[in-house]
């Protein structure tokens, strides 16, 4: 079986490049996933891409396939309820680019993206859900009946503790995706990326 993986989640904005950065250097992480807000320079979205592939990460776009072959990312995320624009967003960044999909808590969206060819599947929470044990529960229950299942890569997605890190690697993901406090200083995901590998992994926190 092969060795959990850590994502991580980050919106381009002041401070982000630090704390991206932060992040890269804690632990190995496999991806990144960008979010970018309408009227971001792409400048900064290609400072995000850059600092990600230059630590051997993949840099995935959210939502935004063009964007994503535009500035030369690896791929795209498509997040819960985008499902259906996975065919053009395979379209746009060809058979080499990443396509992953966020299926929220569906069960038929996440069989038909790993169906269609998405190169993961990904249960997460969205930050709207006022019952977070109920909807923490549920994220573990669909990453354990996936990778039981499906040979299909499992992404725990909107993870933000390592204590979820280690419950979702038990229960079975490939890939913890865990969210970068945007209002936290760099440290903070660089403590919080340190943990989470220590809890997937067993090793002790240096």
């Amino acid at each position: 079986m092969a060795a959990v993986q850590l994502m991580v989640t980050i919106e381009t904005g002041a401070g982000a490049p630090a704390r991206l950065t932060a992040a890269l250097t804690a632990a190995a992480v496999a991806s990144v996933v960008i979010t970018v807000p309408d009227g971001t320079p792409a400048a900064d979205v290609q400072t995000l891409i850059g600092a990600a592939q230059a630590a051997g990460a993949a840099a995935l776009i959210r939502d935004d396939a063009r964007l994503a072959r535009t500035l030369k990312a690896d791929g795209v995320h498509l997040s819960a309820g985008n499902s259906k624009a996975f065919g053009e967003a395979r379209e746009i960044v060809g058979s080499r680019g990443i396509v992953g999909v966020d299926a929220g808590r569906s069960r038929h969206e996440a069989m038909t993206a790993g169906e269609g060819g998405a190169e993961y599947v990904a249960f997460g929470i969205p930050e709207h859900v006022d019952d977070r044990v109920k909807a923490h529960r549920r994220r573990c229950e669909l990453v354990a009946w996936w990778s039981e299942i499906f040979e299909v890569p499992v992404v725990a997605f909107d993870v933000a503790t390592a204590e979820e890190a280690g419950q979702l690697a038990a229960a079975g993901a490939d890939f913890i995706g865990l969210s970068l406090p945007a209002r936290e200083p760099p440290a903070a995901s660089g403590e919080l990326v340190r943990n989470a590998h220590a809890a997937i992994t067993g090793e002790a926190v240096a």
